[in-house]
């Protein structure tokens, strides 16, 4: 494959950076075996990276009433429809593994009403393409169409900050010209040990 550079701006080395993003970026590869792009990207403006995770960590990580796989599925559809390769294909990987599904990913990145979801998934993706694309128009019948799934007012939430923050962040990937992890393409898509 050919060599791009990850992003237009500057990446800096590892060994040029503070200690906690340093640490922050190796620990990530540790555990994945390979460090993604973003962190790397970011990283070119500590402050703003310790910002972006900070709340990247508290939307993402949580308890609450969403899964894991539900979270992952809100940021691939919402990256879908603003076009974001990086998001679409980095966390297109991520919900491949945590919904145990390889094709759910590219349902929901190209039409989730078309994807095999149950109504629960379309309602919550329905509503957080709305905040996405059309916030100014969300009202009490927003709400009262994801009452009847299970979703509260503070999962409701968490549908919208997830949604509006990856807003953020499709719009910084899309500016710097960021390139998706060749890895990531194919996580999730074959069974362990089958390649």
């Amino acid at each position: 494959m050919t060599k791009h550079p990850i992003s237009r701006y500057p990446v800096p080395d590892l060994d040029d950076l503070p200690d906690d993003i340093r640490d922050r970026i190796l620990a990530v590869q540790e555990k994945a075996g390979f460090i993604p792009n973003v962190f790397l990207a970011l990283a070119h403006r500590p402050a703003e990276f310790r910002a972006f995770f900070a709340y990247h960590d508290a939307l993402m990580d949580k308890d609450g009433g969403l899964s894991p796989a539900e979270r992952e599925m809100i940021v691939v559809a919402t990256s879908g429809a603003n076009n974001c390769q990086y998001c679409v294909v980095a966390h297109g990987a991520i919900l491949r593994i945590r919904a145990r599904n390889p094709l759910i990913a590219d349902q929901v990145a190209i039409n989730h009403r078309k994807a095999d979801l149950s109504p629960r998934e379309m309602a919550m993706l329905d509503f957080a393409l709305k905040v996405s694309l059309d916030a100014r128009d969300i009202d009490e019948s927003d709400y009262q169409a994801l009452h009847p799934h299970g979703f509260d007012d503070e999962d409701i939430w968490d549908i919208a900050a997830i949604a509006a923050f990856f807003g953020l962040s499709n719009r910084m990937v899309n500016f710097m010209s960021m390139r998706p992890n060749d890895e990531f393409y194919l996580m999730g898509r074959l069974p362990k040990g089958s390649h």
